[in-house]
Parts: structure tokens; sequence; C-alpha cells
């Protein structure tokens, strides 16, 4: 795995271990003081004067002793989603997808490297899996994040790698660059990108990158079990659902 980016000299360590400890709570679905306090290797005083005062600004919860992560990031969650302007445009077509195809639709936006799901709309037949919206994943794990890679700059694609490497998800994630590099030149003279149990086992994808002029500005896909996933619906009805979603959210972001 590659060495993360340590970021400015400026870093204020007070925010970092507040961040440390908002998203150890995520990670753990919620914790107690005790368990907060080894995962963060600070005095138990400190953790409670730090988890008090996110609880007191309502980025915290506790119950019965359990520290969970407050409804209050929900709010920021869904403001920084109004910004993304794909967002607006490709949600009622995603809709449509996950109507008609009875499976999971996604779009996804990259920042900071990683991928972030923005909008996922579980048709009638989807499979329930461990997933929501605002959820981050590594981009090389997913066909939908390698739709997005495919067509970033050389040189982005490079940073991104120096910076969160290729760890596996599961035996069938590309962990090699030139695996990947190869992969991402078909993706981009095909325009769909594929994923086999790559992130999740028992679950294919087929993705395709929605453009802004001549630049990236996410990808929507479809998810779903193997069974379903076959090669001629996924060559077939989805590739072609995904045609026209995509198709309609650029023409909609080119004129909004």
């Amino acid at each position: 795995m590659g060495q993360e980016n340590t970021g400015p000299k400026s870093r204020v360590k007070t925010a970092e271990r507040t961040f440390e400890l908002v998203e150890f709570l995520k990670d753990a679905d919620g914790a107690t003081l005790a368990e907060a306090t080894e995962a963060v290797n600070l005095p138990k005083s400190s953790v409670h004067n730090y988890l008090k005062t996110l609880e007191h600004r309502g980025y915290v919860v506790e119950t019965d002793g359990v520290y969970e992560v407050g409804l209050r990031f929900l709010d920021l969650g869904a403001f920084a989603r109004t910004k993304v302007p794909l967002y607006p445009v490709a949600e009622p077509e995603l809709e449509t997808v996950a109507e008609e195809t009875g499976e999971l639709a996604n779009l996804l936006v990259e920042q900071d490297g990683r991928g972030t799901f923005v909008y996922r709309k579980k048709g009638e037949s989807a499979v329930k899996i461990d997933s929501y919206n605002g959820q981050q994943i590594l981009l090389h794990t997913t066909a939908i994040g390698k739709a997005i890679l495919a067509n970033l700059p050389e040189d982005r694609v490079e940073a991104i790698l120096d910076r969160h490497g290729l760890p596996a998800k599961t035996d069938r994630t590309i962990t090699d660059r030139e695996a990947l590099y190869e992969e991402l030149e078909e993706i981009r003279a095909e325009g769909f990108a594929y994923d086999h149990e790559e992130r999740i086992r028992g679950l294919n994808c087929v993705a395709t990158p929605v453009f802004h002029g001549d630049e990236v500005a996410g990808a929507i896909s479809v998810t779903g079990p193997t069974s379903r996933m076959s090669e001629d619906r996924i060559e077939g009805e989805l590739k072609q659902q995904l045609r026209n979603a995509k198709n309609v959210v650029e023409l909609n972001l080119s004129h909004s």
C-alpha cells in the first residue's frame, strides 16, 4: 500500500485528533470512552473533553455510555452535495435506471483522490449491501472508480496511486500498476469499465464516465449480484441504459 501524504506542516494537531476520533466512531459504529481512548492513544480525560465538545455541537451523541456520530454531519453532507453540479442532473436519470433494471444505480465523483458516492438508488430487486450516500471508496477497486481514473490526466492518476496505493478489497482487486494502466487504456477505448467482484464478493458492476466539456465530471454505474449480471445482460440492456442516462446527463450538465 502506498504511503499517505503527510500534508502541510501547518496541520493543527487538535483538529487532526478531532477528525481521527470522529472517523473512529464511524468505523466502529459507536464506541465507549474506554474504546475511543485506546483507539486514538490519548489520555482518557482528553478524549472525554473531545467527545463532550463534539456532543455539545451536535456532531456526536451519547446513549448509555456509547458515543456515536450525530446527525449534524448529515446537514454538512447534504449541503456539500448541493455543490456538486452533476448531482441534480444525474439523480432523475439514475432513478430511471434503477427502476428499469431493478438493480442498484450509482453516481460517483472524485475528490482528494478518493471516490464518493453522491447518489445511490436501489431498484426493486437490488441486493442489500453495506453502502450509503456519501460512502468513500478507493477508485481502483470498482468499475465506477476505474471509469473516472481512466479519464483523469496521467499525472493525476500517478499522484492518486502514490498517495492511496493499490490495496486489495478482495482477491480479485487489481493490485499491480501495470495491470491497472492496461485496463484503464481499454476503458478509455471502449467507454465502459467493469468490476467482477473486485470490491465486494458476489457483486459485478458496469460503469461509464460522464463528461462536462473535455473533463470527466464523475461516473455512473449499475451494480448487481453475479447471478444476474451476465455478459449478455451487461452488453445489452445495462450498457444501453447507461448510454441513455449518460447522454441526457451530459446534455443537461452542459446547459445547466
